[in-house]
């Protein structure tokens, strides 16, 4: 038996709906695992309500509170700093519950990074959050889809501000992950990564820029030193290139993208919808949807619940897969 803890994100976006509408689907579908949705009580009821969802009929299915919200407080589209505080403290038991051991693997739906902020925490995204709570201090955010995988050297900056946080420590740390990751949690017996250059053409020689000969391909060596016989290490390539060549897995099994836009645009054009956003290197499974909290359409009966359903099965799968590794 396998239980996932679900937090539903913002109370006032389509966490909890898309959230009730995949758990129904998997619970009938996997009687035998346990699904814990985890947020505003109340939010959760109305989503659930909206998608004429029972959930007091799914005897594998539990909601553990952590608020229970009046309405004004979360209203669809217009979340408060109450919506922020709540959306933030299911993240946080979510967590606790899966390092107590209560539940295998954490799937996160989407919060709101400015309603957060309004209830007056520091917050820049899941990926942050769950390192500093786990006191991790090696991470990486993936994106993995059913036709690409590729993870961010850096994550939530300013175009302007990523040169300086592109360092050989940083780029190898992404490599190493994402090949062990590759192993353990995707079952890929010998792991092809490509690492994207971050100057066009991967900086041409230097003429375009110099980091791929000062930083990005010392960082390879390093990498191949550290993953001798474990994985194959390719670059600085071009991302153009790099990207095309990972799409189906055909020539490699994951790109390292240097910046965040880099990676999503590839990742979104190529599985959207499918994509799942899986933090590496936490003490445990992490997976979460890949898009955000689509307040246009919150309590409508219109959110599409097949990146949450993505986000829930390779949870799953990444469960099954470290426990046949050992």
């Amino acid at each position: 038996m396998t239980t996932l803890a679900m937090s539903v994100g913002c109370p006032s976006g389509i966490g909890p709906e898309i959230s009730a509408v995949a758990v129904e689907a998997l619970a009938r579908s996997r009687p035998s695992d346990r699904f814990v949705l985890v947020g505003d009580r109340a939010a959760i009821e109305a989503a659930a309500a909206v998608r004429r969802v029972d959930l007091s009929q799914l005897r594998n299915v539990s909601v553990e509170a952590v608020s229970n919200l009046p309405e004004a407080q979360r209203r669809p589209g217009r979340p408060t700093p109450e919506a922020g505080r709540s959306q933030l403290a299911a993240v946080d038991r979510a967590l606790e519950l899966v390092l107590a051991g209560s539940a295998d693997a954490l799937v996160t739906g989407p919060v709101s990074k400015s309603a957060v902020a309004s209830s007056g925490v520091a917050f820049t995204g899941h990926t942050e959050r769950l390192a500093e709570k786990t006191h991790t201090n090696s991470f990486a955010m993936c994106f993995c889809g059913p036709s690409l995988r590729t993870s961010l050297v850096t994550t939530h900056l300013p175009l302007r501000e990523v040169h300086a946080h592109i360092t050989r420590d940083r780029v190898v740390k992404a490599i190493v992950l994402t090949a062990r990751a590759l192993w353990r949690d995707f079952a890929v017996n010998a792991p092809r990564v490509a690492v994207c250059g971050l100057n066009p053409h991967a900086g041409e020689s230097g003429m375009l820029g110099d980091e791929e000969l000062t930083v990005i391909a010392p960082a390879i060596e390093d990498a191949r030193a550290v993953l001798a016989g474990i994985a194959t290490i390719s670059g600085p390539v071009p991302a153009e290139t790099a990207f095309r060549h990972a799409r189906g897995f055909d020539r490699y099994d994951a790109v390292i993208a240097m910046y965040h836009d880099q990676a999503t645009i590839a990742s979104k054009l190529a599985d959207f919808g499918d994509a799942v956003n899986v933090t590496l290197g936490l003490p445990i499974i992490r997976t979460s949807v890949d898009h955000g909290t689509a307040y246009d359409i919150a309590y409508s009966g219109r959110a599409d619940a097949r990146a949450m359903l993505s986000a829930m099965r390779l949870a799953f799968e990444m469960v099954e897969a470290r426990t046949r590794r050992g």
